[in-house]
C-alpha cells in the first residue's frame, strides 16, 4: 500500500515545499483571522460531510427506483411473454381446427362440438364461427358470456366493418389474420378477433373466425404473482385501457414530479401495436422509518463533526511528519519491489529476517509467513533437507560459491522449480557484518530450453541413425567428414571417400566459392557461384564395391560454423531396378504372346486368305498337265499359265512374310518410322480379319506425314487389334451391310502446345457401356466370353512407352450410340527424342 503514495510525493522536498508555502501563508494572517479560518475548517468539514450524507441517501434512493423499474420492465415482460403463448396455443388450435376443414375432415356438427370443446376448456375463448368464401356463417359457438349485440347467427353474411376487412386480409394474405381492438363507446367488451383462412385444393374457402375476450386473456393470461404487485391493464394503440384497472394519478404538491406512477408497456405479439400491456408498480412511502434514520444520520454527524475538531488540531502536526517518513519509505520500497531477482537476507543464526516481493511472487510465501523462520525453511522441498542443510552450513561459515549454486524450490503450491543462489556478507553502518544476503534468481525456463534441446538433438540423431538411406555432409573443398549416419558408417566406415566418390560418379560438381547468398528458390545458403547454386537432381549409380544400385541426391546447406557444406543422402533402390528389369521383360513377353494370339484368332481368316491363291494354283497345274497329256497346250499358253502360277505363289508368300514379321518375337526396335508403311502393313493384316466379317475397311492418311520415333511392329499391333476389335463390335451388333464399316484416320495434331500423329479407328457397333468404360484398359476385364483382358491394357502400354496417350469414346446421334472410336497419338521423332531422354535418364549425369 505505501508504494502507492510514491506517485503523489515523490521526493520529501516535494512534500515540505507545500508545507512551508501553507505556514508562511498561515503566518502573514492576524490572529483574528487565523480564527476564523480555524473555526471554518471544522464546519467546511461537517457540510462535506452532510453533502456527502445527503448525496448517499440520493443515490441509494435513486438506485432503488432503478432497481423497481428493472423490476417491473421484467415482470411486464414475463407477463407479456405469458399472453403471447397463450395466444399462440389458442393461434396453433384454430389452425388445426382450419386445416382439418380445409381436408373436409370435419362436419358442421363436428366442428360445433369442437368449437364448444375449446370454448368450455379455454374462458378467453368468446365464439367459434365458420364461414365460407361468401361471407356466409356456415356455423358458429359462443360463450354465454357474450353479450347479445355480439353474437352471430348461422346464414348471416358479414357486412361492413372490421370482421368484413379481416376477412378480405385475411384472404389477400392467406395466413392467420389478429385484429386491432379499440376501446368502442357502448358497455360491450371489446373482442380480440383472429381470423384463419381456409384452402381446399389450393383455392381459398373462407376463414374461421375466434374472438378473445380481452378482459378474459388478461386475467388468465397473466401470472397471478405479477397481478398481485402491480396494477396490470391491456390498453388499445391509442392508450385507451380495453382490460384491467389503471392506478389514479396521485397529487403531491410538495413533490410535484413524483406524481406520476412507475409504469412500463409492451405490445403484445403477435397481435402488433394495436394490444399493448401495460404494468404500474404500486407506490410505497417509507414513513417514519426513513424520517427517523434521517435523524440517526444527522446525530451521528453531528457527533462526527465533533470529534473532527477535536482531532484535528491534534492530528496536524504528526500528519507532516508522517507524510515526509511516507514518501521516503515508499521510495525506497518502490526501488525494492521492481528489482526481479528475489532477495532474502539471514542473520548469523539462519534466521530469515528480510525477503523482497521478488521472492514472494516466486515461493508464493508471503512476507509475514517467511520472515522468522529458521531451517527447515517452508520452501524447501522435502527429501533435500539434509543437502540443502549442508549448503546452509557452508553459507553462514562464508564458504562461498563466486559463480553461485542451483538448487531446487519448492513454491507454496507444491510445485517446484530451479533456482540459483548467489550469497554475499550483509554489513551494516558500523562495519560489522550481521548475517547474509542471498539473491535468488528462476532457472527453471533455461534449464527447461536447454533440456529440451538436448532432447531434441537425440531425437533427431535418433531419427537419421534409424534412416534406411545413407546420409553423410562434408564441406567443400575439404577431406573433413562432419556428419555420417549408421548406414553411411555401415558401407564407407568414417572416412570421406565414400562421400566424395558418389558425388563425383552422380556428376555433382562442389563449388569452392566462398560467398553465400538467399537464393529466391528457396535453397538458403548456397554459393555465389552459379555451379554451386545450380540445384541437384536425383541421379542413379552403381557402386560395383557394394553390388548396389544407389540413388543419390544432394543439397547445399551452411554447417553450424558458417561453411558452406554437400549434404549427400544415398538411397538402395537395387530391389526397384531389378523389378523395373523384370518388369520389362514381362511386357515384352506379353506384347510377342498378344500377336501370337491376334494371329491365332485370326488363323481360320488368314487360311481363308491363303486358301485363293493356293487353289489358283492347284488349277493353273491341273489344267496345265490336262492340256498337256491331250497335246493341246502352246507354248505361249504354257507360259501365261506358268506367270499366273507364279504370281500366285508370290501372293502367299508375300501373306506368309508380313505373318511371320508381325508375330517374330525381337527385341524393342524403336527408329524413325514412316507412317504410310506402318498403316498399309496393318491394313493388309486386318482386311483379312474384317472381310471374314463382311465389314468395309476405309482410311485416310493425311499427305506429307513427318515420321515418328516408334517400334513399327508394336504400333501396327495396337492397329490391328484395334480394328479387329471394331469388327467384332459390329458382328455383335448384327448391322445391315450399309452400316458395317470400320474407319482408320491418320491426322496430324497439336496436343499441350506439342505437334503429334492422332490414329483414330471408328466402327459402327453398340459401343461401351459406363461401367465398361470405366475399366475398359484394366488387365484381365473382357467383356468376350473367352476373352483373357489383355488386349486393350497391352495397346495402352504401348502406346504410353512411345510417350502418347489412348482415349475411348462412344459416337452418338442424338441419344443413340452410332458406334465406338479409339484414338490415340505419338510424338513426333524431335518432341519423342527428348522426352525418351528424360524419361530414361532422370538426370543426364546417371552413370548406369
Amino acid at each position: 500500500m505505501l508504494s502507492a503514495d510514491v506517485s503523489a510525493a515523490p521526493t520529501a522536498s516535494a512534500v515540505k515545499a507545500p508545507a512551508r508555502w501553507w505556514r508562511s501563508w498561515w503566518r502573514s494572517l492576524s490572529p483574528g483571522r487565523q480564527d476564523r479560518f480555524a473555526a471554518l475548517a471544522p464546519l467546511a468539514a461537517v457540510l462535506m460531510f452532510m453533502a456527502a450524507i445527503a448525496a448517499s441517501f440520493w443515490y441509494l434512493r435513486t438506485e432503488e427506483i432503478d432497481r423497481e423499474k428493472e423490476a417491473l420492465k421484467r415482470d411486464v415482460e414475463y407477463a407479456q411473454q405469458r399472453v403471447r403463448l397463450r395466444l399462440l396455443e389458442r393461434q396453433e388450435q384454430i389452425m388445426r381446427l382450419a386445416r382439418d376443414l380445409s381436408n373436409e375432415e370435419l362436419t358442421r356438427a363436428d366442428f360445433m362440438a369442437r368449437a364448444e370443446a375449446l370454448i368450455s376448456q379455454y374462458p378467453e375463448l368468446q365464439a367459434i364461427t365458420w364461414i365460407d368464401d361468401r361471407r356466409r356463417i356456415r356455423a358458429t359457438h359462443a360463450a354465454p358470456t357474450v353479450s347479445s349485440n355480439q353474437l352471430r347467427v348461422n346464414g348471416e353474411v358479414l357486412k361492413t366493418g372490421e370482421a368484413a376487412d379481416l376477412f378480405k386480409l385475411a384472404r389477400d394474405m392467406q395466413q392467420p389474420v389478429y385484429s386491432q381492438p379499440e376501446a368502442g363507446s357502448d358497455d360491450a367488451t371489446p373482442l380480440l378477433q383472429l381470423q384463419v383462412p381456409l384452402s381446399t385444393q389450393g383455392k381459398f374457402a373462407g376463414v374461421v373466425l375466434a374472438e378473445y375476450s380481452i378482459d378474459s386473456l388478461l386475467r388468465y393470461g397473466t401470472p397471478t404473482e405479477v397481478l398481485a404487485r402491480y396494477a396490470v391493464t391491456l390498453v388499445d394503440g391509442h392508450g385507451r385501457v380495453l382490460a384491467g384497472t389503471p392506478l389514479a394519478p396521485r397529487h403531491n404538491p410538495l413533490l410535484p414530479w413524483a406524481t406520476k406512477a412507475n409504469a412500463y408497456e409492451v405490445p403484445v405479439s403477435p397481435v402488433g401495436n394495436g394490444l399493448v400491456l401495460r404494468g404500474q408498480a404500486y407506490r410505497t412511502s417509507l414513513g417514519v422509518v426513513g424520517n427517523g434514520l434521517f435523524w440517526l444520520v444527522g446525530t451521528l454527524s453531528a457527533m462526527t463533526s465533533w470529534m473532527l475538531i477535536a482531532t484535528w488540531r491534534h492530528t496536524r502536526r504528526r500528519q507532516q511528519a508522517q507524510r515526509a517518513l511516507v514518501a521516503e519509505t515508499n521510495f525506497r520500497r518502490a526501488m525494492e519491489n521492481s528489482i526481479l531477482t528475489g532477495m532474502r537476507a539471514l542473520d548469523l543464526e539462519g534466521r530469515i529476517t528480510y525477503v523482497n516481493a521478488a521472492f514472494c511472487q516466486m515461493t508464493g510465501w508471503t512476507q509475514a509467513e517467511l520472515i522468522g523462520q529458521t531451517p527447515p525453511y517452508s520452501y524447501w522441498p522435502e527429501g533435500e533437507y539434509e543437502r540443502l542443510h549442508a549448503n546452509l552450513r557452508d553459507e553462514l561459515s562464508g564458504k562461498t560459491m563466486p559463480g553461485g549454486f542451483q538448487v531446487r524450490v519448492r513454491r507454496k503450491s507444491g510445485a517446484l522449480f530451479d533456482a540459483r543462489l548467489y550469497v554475499s556478507p550483509l554489513i551494516d553502518a558500523r562495519g560489522q557484518q550481521t548475517g547474509w544476503m542471498t539473491s535468488m534468481t528462476d532457472i527453471t525456463e533455461p534449464n527447461r530450453v536447454r533440456e529440451q534441446l538436448t532432447a531434441s538433438h537425440e531425437r533427431f540423431t535418433i531419427v537419421l541413425e534409424a534412416l534406411d538411406a545413407s546420409v553423410s555432409v562434408a564441406p567443400l573443398g575439404s577431406q573433413e567428414l562432419l556428419f555420417a549416419n549408421r548406414l553411411y558408417r555401415q558401407w564407407f566406415g568414417s572416412q570421406t571417400i565414400g562421400h566424395l566418390e558418389m558425388v563425383a560418379q552422380a556428376g555433382v560438381l562442389p563449388s569452392h566459392g566462398s560467398g553465400v547468398v538467399e537464393d529466391d528458390d528457396g535453397l538458403m545458403g548456397l554459393s555465389i557461384d552459379p555451379l554451386a547454386r545450380t540445384r541437384s537432381e536425383n541421379a542413379e549409380i552403381y557402386r560395383a564395391d557394394l553390388g548396389k544400385w544407389l540413388e543419390v541426391r544432394s543439397r547445399y546447406l551452411n554447417w553450424v560454423d558458417g561453411r558452406l557444406a554437400q549434404m549427400v543422402i544415398a538411397t538402395d533402390i537395387t530391389p526397384r531396378r531389378l523389378a523395373e528389369e523384370q518388369a520389362a521383360r514381362q511386357a515384352e513377353r506379353a506384347e510377342s504372346v498378344s500377336r501370337l494370339i491376334t494371329m491365332g484368332e485370326m488363323a481360320s481368316s488368314v487360311a481363308h486368305e491363303l486358301n485363293q491363291p493356293l487353289t489358283a494354283i492347284s488349277n493353273y497345274c491341273s489344267g496345265m498337265v490336262s492340256r498337256i497329256q491331250g497335246g493341246q497346250l502352246s507354248e505361249e499358253a504354257l507360259l501365261a499359265a506358268l506367270q499366273k502360277t507364279a504370281h500366285q505363289a508370290q501372293r502367299a508368300g508375300q501373306i506368309i512374310q508380313r505373318i511371320r514379321a508381325f508375330v517374330k518375337k525381337s527385341e524393342p526396335n524403336r527408329t524413325l518410322a514412316d507412317v504410310h508403311d506402318m498403316v498399309s502393313e496393318a491394313l493388309e493384316l486386318a482386311s483379312i480379319e474384317l472381310r471374314r466379317h463382311n465389314v468395309r475397311l476405309t482410311h485416310y492418311v493425311a499427305a506429307r506425314l513427318p515420321q515418328v520415333s516408334a517400334d513399327a511392329i508394336l504400333i501396327e499391333q495396337v492397329l490391328i487389334n484395334l480394328m479387329k476389335n471394331g469388327a467384332e463390335s459390329i458382328a455383335q451388333a448384327q448391322r445391315p451391310p450399309a452400316l458395317r464399316s470400320v474407319e482408320l484416320r491418320v491426322v496430324p495434331r497439336q496436343v499441350d502446345g506439342c505437334d503429334v500423329i492422332e490414329f483414330s479407328v471408328q466402327d459402327t457397333g453398340r459401343g461401351l457401356a459406363p461401367e465398361v468404360l470405366a475399366h475398359l484398359f484394366e488387365a484381365f476385364f473382357s467383356t468376350k466370353s473367352e476373352g483373357m483382358g489383355m488386349g486393350l491394357n497391352l495397346c495402352r502400354s504401348i502406346v504410353e512407352s512411345h510417350q502418347g496417350r489412348m482415349h475411348a469414346e462412344n459416337l452418338y446421334n442424338a441419344t443413340d450410340v452410332i458406334g465406338c472410336r479409339f484414338s490415340f497419338w505419338l510424338p513426333l521423332a524431335n518432341t519423342a527424342d527428348s522426352t525418351i531422354n528424360s524419361a530414361a535418364s532422370p538426370n543426364p549425369r546417371t552413370i548406369a
